[in-house]
C-alpha cells in the first residue's frame, strides 16, 4: 500500500487543518501522478497518433470551407457576392453551417464524453462524420449542400473534444505542450492535402463526378481507416479513475509502464504526488462557480477571438487573393503553398512547446497576426500577399496550438470535456456568426476592412489572457486548478 499524508486546508492560510486521510496507490491523485511521471517514449507518441488522426478531419472540414466554395461556385451550385442566400457570399452560409454543426456536436456530446467516457466518442462520431459527408457528396443545390454540411460537421465537434480530453489526460506534465503540437502536425496534414485536391480537381471530372464530389468521398475512406487504426486504444485512466473504475486505470498504467521499461531498459522515476488531490466529478452548473467561472470566461473570450481571426483569414484567403485580381487557379494554387506550411509549424513549435508559459506562446501568435494583417493591407504585389498570409499563418498557428493546449489543461478531469466542449462550441459559434460578418465586411470593405478586423480581435486575445491567463508550463493538472485551491499533502513522494 502506497500512502500519502493528506491534509484539507481552507483557502485561508490562518485556519487550522481540518482531517487527515490516506492516499491510495489506486486513487485519481495517484493515477494522475503516475501518468506525470511517465517519460517520453514511442508507446505515448503512438497514443497521441493514433488519437490525433480522429481530428484530422475537423481540420479538413474548416479546410474545405475555403477550397469548396470557389469550386461551388464554379459549378453553379453556389454563387459570390450578394447573389447567394441571405444576399451574401453562399460562402457564408456554409461556412456559417460548418461551424454551427461543431458548435452543436461539441456542446451536445461534451457531456456525453465526461459521462460515458472518451472512447465511445472516438467511435461513434466518425461513423456519423462519413455517412453524412456521404449524403452531402450527391446534393446539387446550396441549402441541401449546407444542411448536410451542418450534420457531418456535429460528429466532427464530438471528435475533437474528445480528442483534446485524451491528449491532455495521457500525456505528462512535462511533454503536454509537446503533445498538442506533434498532435496539430498530424492535423493539419490535412490542409495540404485538401488544398492539393482542390487545385489538381478544380476544373476536372473523374468517373463522371465533379472534383468537388472526390473531395468530399476522399476522408470517408480515411475515417474508416482510422476507426480500425483506433481500435486498440484505451479509455482514459485519468477518467476512469474519476469514474470510480481506478482497477481499469491501473492495468492500463501497468501496461504502458512496462512497455516503457522495456523499450528504454531503466526504471522509471518514483511516484511524485501532486501538492494536490483531485477534486470530485461536478456538474455542468460548476464551470460557472469560483475560480472556474473565471477561467472559463477568460478561456471563452480568448478562443473566440483566436477563432475570428483563424478562420477569418484561412477560410477566406482564395476570395481575399481573388478580390485581389487573381484568377481562381492562382488563387488556390496559392493556397496551396500557403497550406504546405500548416504541418511544419507545430512540427517546429513542438522544440518550445513547453520551455515557455503557454499564454506567453498564445501572445506571441496573437501579436504576429495583428501585424501582420495590418502589413497586408499596403501590400500591392504578390510577394507582399504571400509574405504577410505566411506571417499571418505562422502567427495564427502559434496562437491555435498554444490555447488548444491551455484550454484542455485549465479544466479538472471530471469535467474537463464539458469544459472544453463549452469553450469550443462557442468559439466555433462565434465563427459561424463571423463567416457573414466576413463576407459583409468584404462587401462593405474590402479586403483592408477584413485584414484590420482581424488584426483588432488578435489584440483583444492578447490583452485579455496576458492580464487573466494563469501559469501551467510544467505543472500538474490537479495544481493548475487549485493554485488558490483546497488539498495539500504532506508527503509528495511515492516509491513505486
Amino acid at each position: 500500500m502506497v500512502a500519502g499524508e493528506l491534509e484539507q486546508v481552507s483557502a485561508h492560510p490562518s485556519r487550522e487543518p481540518r482531517k487527515l486521510v490516506m492516499v491510495e496507490p489506486n486513487t485519481a491523485s495517484t493515477i494522475s501522478a503516475r501518468i506525470d511521471r511517465l517519460p517520453p517514449s514511442r508507446p505515448l507518441w503512438s497514443w497521441v497518433a493514433r488519437i490525433s488522426f480522429g481530428a484530422f478531419f475537423e481540420v479538413y472540414e474548416t479546410a474545405l470551407t475555403s477550397l469548396l466554395a470557389p469550386l461551388l461556385v464554379q459549378v453553379g451550385i453556389f454563387h459570390k457576392d450578394r447573389a447567394g442566400l441571405f444576399g451574401l457570399p453562399d460562402l457564408a452560409t456554409f461556412g456559417f453551417a460548418t461551424f454551427f454543426g461543431l458548435f452543436a456536436g461539441a456542446l451536445l456530446f461534451s457531456v456525453v464524453a465526461d459521462r460515458l467516457g472518451r472512447r465511445p466518442i472516438f467511435t461513434y462520431s466518425l461513423i456519423w462524420y462519413a455517412l453524412a459527408t456521404l449524403i452531402m457528396a450527391f446534393q446539387s443545390d446550396a441549402v441541401s449542400v449546407c444542411l448536410w454540411r451542418f450534420i457531418a460537421a456535429v460528429g466532427v465537434g464530438a471528435e475533437i473534444v474528445a480528442v483534446d480530453s485524451y491528449i491532455s489526460e495521457m500525456t505528462p506534465k512535462a511533454m503536454r505542450g509537446r503533445g498538442f503540437a506533434i498532435s496539430k502536425a498530424i492535423q493539419y496534414t490535412a490542409i495540404p492535402i485538401a488544398a492539393i485536391l482542390a487545385t489538381v480537381l478544380a476544373r476536372r471530372t473523374v468517373a463522371g463526378l465533379d472534383g468537388w464530389r472526390i473531395m468530399l468521398l476522399v476522408p470517408i475512406v480515411g475515417a474508416i481507416f482510422i476507426w480500425w487504426v483506433r481500435r486498440g486504444l484505451p479509455e482514459s485512466p485519468r477518467w476512469l479513475a474519476e469514474h470510480g473504475r481506478a482497477g481499469e486505470a491501473h492495468a492500463i498504467l501497468d501496461h504502458i509502464e512496462n512497455r516503457i521499461i522495456v523499450r528504454t531498459s531503466r526504471p522509471l522515476p518514483p511516484i511524485e504526488l501532486p501538492d494536490v488531490v483531485p477534486v470530485s466529478q461536478g456538474g455542468f452548473v460548476d464551470l460557472f462557480r469560483g475560480q472556474l467561472l473565471k477561467r472559463t470566461l477568460m478561456l471563452t473570450v480568448v478562443s473566440c477571438a483566436i477563432t475570428i481571426a483563424y478562420f477569418g483569414f484561412s477560410n477566406w484567403l482564395p476570395s481575399l487573393l481573388e478580390a485581389r485580381g487573381m484568377g481562381l487557379t492562382k488563387s488556390l494554387a496559392y493556397t496551396a503553398l500557403i497550406a504546405l506550411s500548416y504541418p511544419v509549424l507545430p512540427f517546429l513549435f513542438s522544440f518550445i512547446a513547453d520551455r515557455f508559459e503557454r499564454k506567453w506562446q498564445i501572445c506571441a501568435g496573437a501579436a504576429l497576426t495583428a501585424v501582420a494583417g495590418l502589413l497586408f493591407v499596403g501590400q500591392t504585389q504578390v510577394a507582399g500577399w504571400l509574405a504577410c498570409s505566411l506571417v499571418i499563418t505562422v502567427g495564427n498557428n502559434l496562437a491555435g496550438y498554444s490555447s488548444h493546449t491551455y484550454r484542455s489543461e485549465l479544466f479538472p478531469t471530471g469535467l474537463r470535456a464539458r469544459g472544453i466542449g463549452l469553450v469550443y462550441s462557442i468559439d466555433r459559434l462565434a465563427a459561424a456568426f463571423n463567416s457573414y460578418l466576413i463576407g459583409f465586411i468584404l462587401v462593405e470593405a474590402g479586403v483592408s476592412g477584413v485584414l484590420t478586423f482581424i488584426s483588432a480581435v488578435s489584440v483583444v486575445a492578447i490583452f485579455v489572457i496576458a492580464l487573466f491567463g494563469p501559469r501551467t508550463r510544467g505543472l500538474a493538472t490537479e495544481a493548475i486548478r487549485n493554485r488558490t485551491g483546497e488539498y495539500r499533502l504532506r508527503s509528495p513522494r511515492v516509491d513505486a
